[in-house]
């Protein structure tokens, strides 16, 4: 076996084009190309907890295949995440290109940003402190 074809030889992206064009992506390669987390290792102990779900189904595989339409839920920073994939990504692109890859049907509430993009021009009440 030639050093092209054996262990020198690259070997395509888990995740890559040639997945997409089956019709699914890797979980941890989609959650790193939609910008949920800074890289691909993270990505792997994310979903190596247990704690995320396709489609209120567990799982701790980072090589499990993920499908336009598939609902994830899992736990990131303070908030749980519930998203709708709409789309497969070839690459790791810019933050505007990655928020095309998924819908936030429970965007995290709180003081940022994103509560005022839910409900523009509506105010929202304190909270009582105490």
């Amino acid at each position: 076996m030639s050093r092209d074809e054996g262990e020198g030889a690259a070997e395509p992206e888990a995740g890559g084009e040639e997945d997409i064009g089956k019709g699914w992506q890797r979980l941890d390669a989609w959650l790193w190309c939609a910008r949920f987390v800074k890289t691909k290792a993270l990505a792997r102990l994310l979903v190596g907890k247990g704690r995320l779900r396709i489609n209120r189904q567990p799982t701790a595989k980072a090589h499990a295949r993920l499908r336009p339409g598939d609902v994830l839920t899992f736990p990131l920073g303070a908030h749980v995440r519930v998203i709708r994939v709409v789309a497969l990504a070839a690459r790791r692109g810019p933050a505007a290109a990655a928020r095309l890859l998924y819908q936030d049907l429970e965007p995290p509430r709180g003081g940022g940003e994103s509560s005022q993009e839910a409900a523009p021009g509506t105010a929202t009440p304190p909270l009582a402190q105490g």
